[in-house]
């Protein structure tokens, strides 16, 4: 075989694997949805009591969904919910839709340590559960600084402090909120170790710059809440908002099949909120 044939063969041969390599490139983007087993379409409830320091905290608001399929890209709203929390002395506070699945209380008073229990009545089941409302302690300082970080420059770290209650046992949630995250930063924290002393929640990220504004939510939370929290944490490696690998059980209970309990937690909480400027 003479030189220009050999060349006009290994160019033949050189346009043959690089229409290959594209095809095979193009087969890889290709977009597989699994033809997934699709199970019962949980009721889920999203019954946060939060009383914000500094408020009255009379506005409240109480979501009711289902479980979607895993490509769905909505969630479908419960509506036609009849939803009402009773505290211990028997006070009745009424949740009337406003949207689909939205329940909203404006006349809601809470009182910290006063239990409060919770009634569903949502596609002929009931649901109920019973909490306290926790007191949180307050924030008492707020500190940035820079941490030497050998991978690149230094990172901005922000810290709160507060002093933990030394005669009773306290939990806490703490989450960091700004405009270069999807979904907020959580620290659920215990006083076991800290117990009497000051104790500190720390958030740093490599977007995390002078300018930008944090926003902080410091909560009381009860032992109960604490622990479903961190099996969610468990499950889903360290992100809340992620899909979990089964159905945690929260406190919501079906008053006529155990079973067949709702997603989610009934909580109630003191909060304190903070809008820092990162310096």
């Amino acid at each position: 075989m003479n030189k220009a044939a050999k060349n006009n063969f290994k160019n033949k041969l050189l346009t043959v694997f690089s229409l290959l390599f594209v095809l095979l490139l193009s087969s890889c983007e290709e977009v597989v949805n699994l033809d997934l087993e699709t199970g019962e379409a949980k009721i889920v409830i999203d019954a946060e009591i939060l009383w914000n320091k500094g408020t009255d905290g009379s506005v409240q608001t109480i979501k009711i969904s289902k479980m979607a399929p895993y490509y769905n890209t909505s969630t479908p709203k419960v509506s036609g919910a009849q939803v009402r929390v009773v505290n211990s002395e028997g006070t009745v506070f009424t949740f009337t839709e406003t949207d689909p699945g939205s329940y909203v209380c404006s006349n809601f008073v809470p009182v910290l340590n006063m239990e409060y229990s919770l009634f569903v009545e949502a596609e002929g089941k009931s649901f109920t559960a019973v909490e306290k409302l926790i007191p949180t302690t307050p924030i008492s300082k707020i500190e940035q600084r820079y941490m030497p970080d050998i991978t690149g420059p230094d990172l901005l770290v922000l810290s709160i402090f507060y002093s933990d209650p030394a005669d009773q046992e306290n939990f806490y949630l703490t989450y960091f909120t700004t405009d270069f995250l999807k979904v907020p930063y959580y620290i659920i924290s215990n006083d076991n170790f800290y117990n009497g002393n000051e104790i500190k929640d720390e958030f740093s990220d490599v977007d995390l710059k002078p300018g930008k504004t944090v926003k902080i939510l410091h909560k009381g939370i009860s032992k109960n809440f604490y622990n479903y929290m961190n099996l969610i944490f468990e499950a889903s490696s360290a992100n809340p908002f992620a899909a979990s690998p089964a159905n945690i059980r929260g406190n919501i209970i079906n008053t006529s099949n155990s079973n067949d309990f709702a997603l989610g937690y009934f909580r109630l909480c003191e909060g304190e909120k903070v809008d820092y400027l990162m310096k």
